[in-house]
């Protein structure tokens, strides 16, 4: 097993960032953009592969069709309506949307087009109801500029967010509407060459340049990023598809290009061998043969009524579980393949024994095929219905197998790997959209969008730094949070403390939520009221935690609710004093023996006591009054 280099490599990547635009309804209808857990409506759907104007197939569509998925569709009448059901026709084009689109673009310096065609992508794997996606070209060219250099722009087009999968479950495959039909713009930069930590500025930079519109969607699941790999004599580029986070990034485009190159390495040993393409005559149906072979797994499949089947392949013995590097083998690539037919996997012969297969149920299995030692099999449990799909599947990958890579779009999973999705799309996918006109771009529009071109990230930062006095990190935090245009509108106001507003929305609330509670439970109209309440003096700095906790639990819903149920009041002066007194007599013990240092312990028991009810500075000032007279007596 050798080392693999990014160098030897030569490895290209481009970027597809997809970023919602944060628009107050859909792109083509009024409903708004609002995510819930509840469902007032269900339908299904089953959808199928259709021609294209030329007559032709898509190949991811057909591999989609050959799952046979019934599709069930959850809807909620306050984020979804007929347009996002395919019962009627989609509404006009969001002008914000587009507006927005075109601001982005200009800050690319793409070359926006006069005439916008709105475009149909075949899409059947459930995600659309209408069995596409409607996609708009807006603009070529341009560029961003990352540390010096300049990364080119392929296309920026806007589009139809796909529908949220909630589910997915042998036959059946679940999807929510709410997230159907958010604006979407999707920027391709042309490829580049360069290590993973150079592709992850790239992102970051282009990441930056959006969140300067201060109009797009954040969190989890508003940018997604699909990245196009490619290695040098590899002949093929492979789509990886749903990476959320930057530090994933880097570990998909390292993996992904080892696995490639491995593939690469595995086809130069198959050259060298006397391997030959196979057919549908190397198999053999071994149902009854293996009845009584002792695997939990076999038993299994054979409960389940599934036929087993064994595929011989002559002198490709030891190919299975040859691995180039760490990881990387042609065997796991099969078992993969097979998974997206709902198969659970596959066994070879460079693994067996193993998993309760004996040496004798080989045997059997060698002397029905006539295998020898330079052969290789495979031996596949499946559903009648699927076993032929998924061994002509099997017998393309092993036939392709030495010309190395195989242009596929794959999915990014949460450990950094890649795995198989289904094949590349082609070109017959897209066809212009019928229920929807051309769309014209003004000149006038085009001004807008050049005159509100955002300020650059930097620029961004040093004015928050230089108008709020905020120091640069908690600046970034602010700018880079969902709560910029909230807090500043809130430091507006006098008596309020930009530091302290900036502390409470990027990072109180944020703690709360790593805790697990709800945010979206809190509006910014109540946060606003909270800091309102605050400069009249009604509650102080310290309860405002405690009021977000109690409403981000969903116990109140409102700030007025959550100062009743957590019995938040405010305690005049004297009566703090008073409550102050008792507690240091009753800790003279503590006071006595470390003096002036008893203020730590003893400001522990108070605000225990007094949290949310007095601020932390009166309550320290009076902890202190009392020792010092306690010490003079």
């Amino acid at each position: 097993m050798s080392e693999f280099s990014f160098e030897d490599a030569g490895v290209k990547v481009g970027l597809e960032i997809h970023q919602q635009l944060n628009t107050n309804k859909k792109l083509f209808c009024n409903c708004p953009p609002i995510e819930s857990d509840e469902y007032t409506k269900k339908f299904q759907r089953k959808l199928r592969a259709v021609k294209s104007e030329l007559g032709e197939y898509d190949p991811a569509a057909l591999f989609e069709k050959s799952k046979s998925k019934i599709i069930s569709y959850y809807a909620n009448s306050q984020s979804s309506c007929l347009v996002e059901e395919d019962e009627e026709p989609p509404h006009n084009l969001d002008k914000d949307a587009k507006n927005l689109a075109l601001i982005i673009a200009s800050s690319l310096k793409s070359n926006i087009f006069s005439e916008i065609y709105p475009m149909r992508k075949t899409v059947i794997d459930g995600s659309n109801t209408t069995g596409f996606q409607r996609t708009m070209l807006i603009s070529q060219g341009g560029f961003i500029e990352v540390e010096g250099k300049k990364i080119g722009v392929q296309s920026i087009c806007l589009e139809e967010d796909a529908a949220k999968l909630i589910g997915d479950q042998g036959s059946i495959r679940e999807y929510s509407l709410d997230r159907l039909g958010v604006p979407l713009v999707e920027i391709a930069l042309e490829p580049v060459e360069g290590k993973p930590s150079q592709i992850k500025k790239i992102a970051l930079s282009l990441g930056k340049l959006l969140r300067s519109t201060k109009k797009v969607t954040r969190g989890i699941g508003s940018i997604r990023q699909d990245v196009n790999v490619s290695v040098k004599d590899g002949g093929a580029v492979v789509e990886v598809k749903g990476v959320q986070q930057l530090d994933q990034l880097e570990k998909i485009v390292e993996f992904e290009a080892k696995r490639q190159y491995g593939l690469i390495k595995i086809a130069e040993k198959l050259k060298k061998s006397k391997f030959e393409e196979i057919t549908k005559d190397s198999v053999r149906e071994i149902t009854d043969d293996w009845k009584s072979c002792k695997s939990k797994i076999i038993q299994k499949a054979l409960k389940d009524n599934s036929i087993i089947k064994v595929l011989k392949i002559p002198d490709f013995a030891g190919m299975f579980g040859y691995s180039p590097y760490e990881g990387i083998r042609l065997g796991k690539e099969i078992g993969q393949l097979v998974k997206f037919y709902g198969i659970g996997g596959v066994f070879h012969s460079d693994e067996l024994p193993n998993y309760g297969i004996e040496e004798k149920d080989i045997e059997i299995v060698k002397n029905l095929l006539k295998i020898n030692e330079n052969d290789a099999f495979l031996i596949i449990a499946a559903p009648a219905v699927k076993i032929d799909l998924a061994i002509e599947s099997i017998i393309n990958r092993i036939n392709f197998a030495n010309k190395g890579v195989i242009a596929e779009t794959r999915l990014a999973t949460p450990n950094g790997d890649t795995v198989f999705l289904r094949p590349r799309p082609g070109a017959s996918r897209m066809y212009p959209e019928t229920d929807v006109p051309p769309i014209i771009v003004t000149k006038k529009e085009l001004e807008v969008a050049e005159k509100n071109i955002p300020k650059s990230w930097d620029e961004s930062l040093k004015e928050l730094h230089e108008k709020y006095n905020l120091n640069f990190q908690l600046a970034e935090q602010v700018f880079d949070s969902k709560y910029i245009d909230l807090f500043e509108k809130i430091s507006s106001k006098p008596q309020i403390n930009p530091t302290f507003v900036a502390s409470i929305l990027c990072s109180s609330i944020t703690n709360l939520e790593r805790n697990g509670l709800n945010s979206k439970l809190l509006t910014n109209e109540e946060i606003e009221k909270t800091f309102e309440y605050l400069q009249n003096g009604k509650i102080t700095k310290e309860s405002i935690e405690i009021i977000f906790e109690n409403i981000m639990e969903g116990k109140s819903n409102s700030l007025d609710e959550a100062i009743k149920n957590t019995s938040i009041e405010t305690l005049d002066e004297a009566k703090l004093e008073e409550i102050i007194e008792k507690i240091s007599n009753e800790n003279k013990g503590i006071i006595e023996n470390q003096k002036e240092r008893a203020i730590g312990p003893l400001m522990g028991i108070a605000m225990k006591n007094l949290r949310g009810k007095a601020s932390g500075e009166m309550i320290n000032k009076l902890l202190l009054k009392n020792i010092k007279k306690i010490l003079g007596n």
